[in-house]
C-alpha cells in the first residue's frame, strides 16, 4: 500500500503527526515544508519524504491513500495531480472550492476551512476534549494508544541545565509570550539552578538537543514542547490562547492554563491581560514539582 502524507507546517505539527508513521504499513511518502525535511530524514524504512518545493518527484508512484491535514487550495488541488485511489482530509472539488472528506471532519469540523464557518469551528475548538491523535487517529480508523513522536537524532550543542525557558512567540500568536519568563528565570537560579533561554540555533537539530539536555522545559505552545514531549523531557506549558485538550501529555507535561483563556481563545492580536493571567508563583511551583518528580519517561524513538 503506498500512502502520501501532506503536512507541510508548522515544524511542531509535522513533529506531532509523526506517531501516525507507528500505524501506516505499506510504503509512506511525506511532502513537507523545506526546514522541516530535517525532522523527516531517515525515521523508517519505509518514509521518503520530499520538501514541497520538490513535490513533483512525488509523482512517481500512484498512491492508494492520501493524507492531507493542509487546508489550502495549493495543497488540495496537487492531489489532482495525483489521484489517489482515497483521500483522507482536504481537497479541492470540480469548481476548485476546498472541502474536506467526512471521515476527517472531527478535525477540520474545528479549522480555518470548517464548514461551520470561522466563529464556530473556534467554538467547537474550545469545547474539543480530544487530543490532535486522537481526532486525527479516530478519522483514520485507528485508535490512538500513546504512539510515541518519531524524532531523529539531535546535533549535540553542549548546552544544558536544569531548566529551559523557550519563551519566545511568532508573530502569528503574539499573546503566547508569556510575561514573566525574566521573573521566573531569577527565581529559579535564586534556588541554586541552572537555567538557559534557548537560543535560536542554525539547524532545528541543535534545537531539539538543547531541549533534551535540561531536566525541565518551560514554555508556551510551541515547537519545543513537541520537541520535550518526544523526548521524554518534562515540560510545563502555559497556555494563553491556544487549545490545551489538544495535546496529549504523555505522563510529562504539567498544563498551565490561563484563566482569560476563553477569552483570547485563538484570537491573533495581542492583548496584554492575556500574556500577564497566570502568575509567577504558579508557575515556579509547578517547575519545582516537575524536578522533583520522577515521572516516566516517554519512550523516544530516534534512528
Amino acid at each position: 500500500m503506498n500512502i502520501l502524507i501532506l503536512k507541510l507546517g508548522a515544524t511542531g505539527d509535522v513533529v506531532r503527526t509523526t506517531p501516525l508513521l507507528h500505524r501506516l504499513s505499506g510504503s509512506v511518502t511525506w511532502i513537507t515544508a523545506a526546514k522541516n525535511c530535517v525532522f523527516l530524514g531517515g525515521l523508517a524504512d519505509n518514509l521518503r519524504h520530499f520538501s514541497w518545493e520538490a513535490r513533483a518527484r512525488a509523482l512517481d508512484i500512484r498512491y492508494d491513500l492520501a493524507i492531507n491535514l493542509e487546508d489550502t487550495l495549493e495543497v488540495a488541488l496537487f492531489l489532482k495531480n495525483l489521484r489517489p485511489a482515497e483521500i483522507f482530509g482536504a481537497y479541492a472539488d470540480s469548481s476548485r472550492r476546498l472541502r474536506y472528506t467526512d471521515d476527517s471532519r472531527c478535525w477540520f469540523d474545528l479549522s480555518l476551512i470548517s464548514s461551520y464557518g470561522r466563529q464556530k469551528a473556534d467554538r467547537l475548538k474550545l469545547l474539543n476534549r480530544q487530543t490532535y491523535q486522537e481526532l486525527i487517529f479516530t478519522g483514520l480508523g485507528l485508535h490512538f494508544a500513546g504512539e510515541p513522536y518519531v524524532l531523529p537524532k539531535p546535533i549535540e550543542t553542549g548546552l544544558s541545565g536544569d531548566i529551559a525557558i523557550a519563551g519566545d512567540a511568532g508573530d502569528v500568536w503574539p499573546m503566547k509570550k508569556w510575561a514573566y519568563y525574566g521573573k521566573l528565570r531569577k527565581a529559579l537560579e535564586d534556588q541554586g539552578l541552572t537555567v538557559n533561554v534557548l537560543p535560536k540555533r542554525p539547524s532545528l537539530l541543535e534545537h531539539l538537543s538543547d531541549v533534551q539536555n535540561h531536566r525541565c522545559l518551560v514554555g508556551g505552545d510551541s515547537l519545543p514542547m513537541h520537541l520535550a514531549l518526544g523526548s521524554g523531557t518534562p515540560c510545563v506549558t502555559i497556555f494563553t490562547c491556544t487549545s490545551p485538550w489538544e495535546i496529549y501529555d504523555y505522563g510529562i507535561q504539567k498544563k498551565i492554563v490561563s484563566p482569560l483563556l476563553e477569552e483570547f481563545f485563538y484570537k491573533r492580536g495581542y492583548d496584554e491581560r492575556a500574556t500577564m493571567a497566570i502568575s509567577i508563583d504558579e508557575v515556579f511551583e509547578a517547575v519545582m514539582a516537575q524536578l522533583e518528580a520522577t515521572p516516566p519517561k516517554a519512550k523516544v524513538v530516534t534512528v
